[in-house]
This record gives structure tokens, sequence and C-alpha cells, in this order.
């Protein structure tokens, strides 16, 4: 894929750890510990909305949303699965696949908006991020 022209969105390099790259989209994880929480952003320039990516990627959009899904509730036990693609904030397009748990501390409302961020530690951060990438099925 020619992502030359891609770049993240200053906000969103800000609040996430880089994890990997897919097929189509950058893989972040979103840096608060409260909830598992992946975003996907197609690299690709210039999209704003889900109706923005071109035919020939949106397989692959689909598809990269299930696998991290699937990363979610097996490595980080989460039970319940929201995806969506708001862009109020960060115009450029991104999808927040977030893991669930009835015990989490926004239940059963959404995540977003909900009190402040808790940060991980460095180290914790780096162990998580690597245990993403093995279930990811990628390198580093």
């Amino acid at each position: 894929m020619n992502d030359h022209a891609f770049q993240l969105h200053e906000r969103l390099a800000s609040d996430c750890r880089v994890i990997a790259d897919l097929t189509l989209c950058r893989v972040l994880l979103m840096n608060d510990r409260r909830f598992p929480w992946l975003i996907l952003v197609p690299r690709r320039a210039g999209l704003r909305e889900l109706h923005d990516v071109p035919a020939e990627h949106r397989v692959a959009l689909m598809a990269e949303i299930e696998v991290a899904s699937k990363v979610l509730l097996e490595q980080l036990g989460a039970t319940k699965i929201n995806v969506g693609a708001l862009g109020n904030v960060v115009p450029q397009l991104h999808v927040h696949v977030v893991g669930r748990r009835a015990q989490d501390a926004a239940w059963p409302a959404p995540v977003w908006g909900f009190g402040a961020a808790e940060r991980y530690e460095d180290s914790e951060l780096d162990q998580l991020s690597e245990q993403l990438r093995l279930a990811l099925g990628v390198r580093g």
C-alpha cells in the first residue's frame, strides 16, 4: 500500500501508543488502563468518514476490526466489544475498538468523556504493546 502521504493526527499520537501496521490500518493502543481500547487508522491520506474508504479497502477494514475485536476478547478479557468511528474531535478517520466488561469504570455507559484517562506505567505499556503485537501476528 502506498501510504507515503499518511500522517497520524497529533491527538492520536499523543493519546495512544503505536502497536503495529496491518495491511490497511495502523493499530494504536489508547493509553487508558481503565479500558482495553484499540484504535485503527487507515493509512490513507484525506479519509474523514467511513464512506470515504475506497471500495477496494472496505473488506480489509472490516477484517482488521474483526482481528482487533478478537484480540481484545481473547488477550485482554473483554466480554463485549464497542466499535465506533466518531471523529468529532479528531477529523482523521479512526475506528475505536473498545473492549468492555460489566465491571469497568463506565459500564454500561459509553467510554467517551467518562472521567480522566488513567495512563499505563511505561513498563506496563511496553509489555502490553508486545503482547498485542504477538496476538496480531506482527513484529515490533
